[in-house]
Formats: structure tokens, C-alpha cells, sequence
């Protein structure tokens, strides 16, 4: 154990980066498999709410075959029967992000980046980048969202709903993923001690 702890730490001196990205990796897939877990979870909590009946679409971004495309765009009723979810699909998938972001923001400045530099900077600089990943699933949400459900469920019937769940926030996890880590290279600085201090980083 020792030997494989001094090898490592020769490893991060070296390739810097390269550690970062593999910490960051490692600590990334625990966090999708929290979002696997959570998203469903929140999903059958709001499932017999009104929520699935109240519809969220909002900022048109065009037209197709007659009906207006939103870029958030979840018509009312149950995705098991045609419907987008609702309300209720939305907020399951948007607590479920904010839950697993805020753990990451704190697990990744504290083990991959190790950052001493002020948190209320880096969790300004953070919250920006959350709302523009949000904006971006959304986005891409517009184009697999239906088709993903209706293969799945189509396929399997009501197990195919909990598949399409998990393929969503796979989608969304990846999307972070690729996302987020130059964001934290920028954001998660090290400070010298004397600086730090000053700054109130810790």
C-alpha cells in the first residue's frame, strides 16, 4: 500500500493533469451512480402529484411539423402514456442534478484539485457553468428525450420507462462530465498559504 501510495504521488508530480482527470473520473462515475439512483427515486415521489399533469414549456427555439420546439419542453401526462412528464419529470431531473453537483463541487475542489482559493469565487464561476449545462442538456434533451422513452418503453413495456431513466441521466452525466472538468481546472486554483489566507479560501 505504501509502495502503490509513493508511486502515485511520484505519478501526480509528474502528469499533473493526468491525475486530476483520473480523481476526477473515479469521483464523477460515483456521483452518476448517485444520479441512477436519485432520479428515478424523485421520479416516483412526484409521480401520483398533479405535477405530471402541469406542463413545463417554455423558450421556443423553432417549429417542426407544425408544433412549436422548446428548448425546455415537458407537455403534461405520464411518459408511459404518451405524455412528457410534466413538471414533475423536470424537477425530478433538476434536483437530482443540483444534489449531485453541489457534492461534486465539494468532492472535487477538496480530493482531484486540492484548491485553497476562495469558495465563494469558485462557487460563483460554478453556478454559471451549472446554469449553461442545464441550458445544454435541455437542449440535447429536445432531441433524444421522446424518441429514447418510446423506444423503451415500447420495448419493454413499463420496465422500459426505468431504462429510459437511467440512459437519460447517463446522457446528462456525460455532458457534465466532459463539461465541468476544464471549468474546474480553471476554478479550483492553488494558492500559496500566505495568499489563501488572505483570500479566506479555507
Amino acid at each position: 500500500m505504501q509502495a502503490r501510495t509513493h508511486w502515485w504521488k511520484k505519478f501526480e508530480d509528474k502528469h499533473r493533469t493526468v491525475a486530476q482527470f483520473i480523481v476526477f473520473f473515479i469521483l464523477s462515475n460515483g456521483i452518476t451512480v448517485l444520479q441512477l439512483v436519485l432520479m428515478p427515486a424523485f421520479k416516483a415521489a412526484f409521480a401520483h402529484t398533479r405535477l405530471v399533469d402541469t406542463a413545463l414549456q417554455f423558450l421556443p427555439v423553432g417549429v417542426s411539423h407544425g408544433h412549436t420546439v422548446y428548448l425546455f419542453d415537458y407537455p403534461a401526462g405520464a411518459l408511459a402514456t404518451g405524455g412528457g412528464g410534466g413538471l414533475a419529470y423536470f424537477l425530478a431531473v433538476e434536483i437530482t442534478l443540483l444534489i449531485a453537483q453541489v457534492i461534486n463541487f465539494f468532492a472535487q475542489r477538496s480530493v482531484t484539485f486540492r484548491s485553497n482559493s476562495s469558495v465563494l469565487v469558485a462557487a460563483f464561476w460554478y453556478a454559471i457553468a451549472y446554469v449553461v449545462i442545464t441550458v445544454a442538456a435541455a437542449a440535447l434533451q429536445v432531441l433524444y428525450k421522446d424518441p429514447i422513452y418510446a423506444w423503451s418503453i415500447d420495448a419493454m413495456g413499463a420496465g422500459g420507462e426505468t431504462l429510459a431513466d437511467v440512459i437519460t441521466m447517463i446522457i446528462n452525466a456525460a455532458v457534465s462530465f466532459w463539461v465541468f472538468f476544464p471549468i474546474f481546472k480553471l476554478i479550483f486554483k492553488q494558492k500559496p498559504e500566505e495568499d489563501a489566507q488572505v483570500g479566506g479560501g479555507q
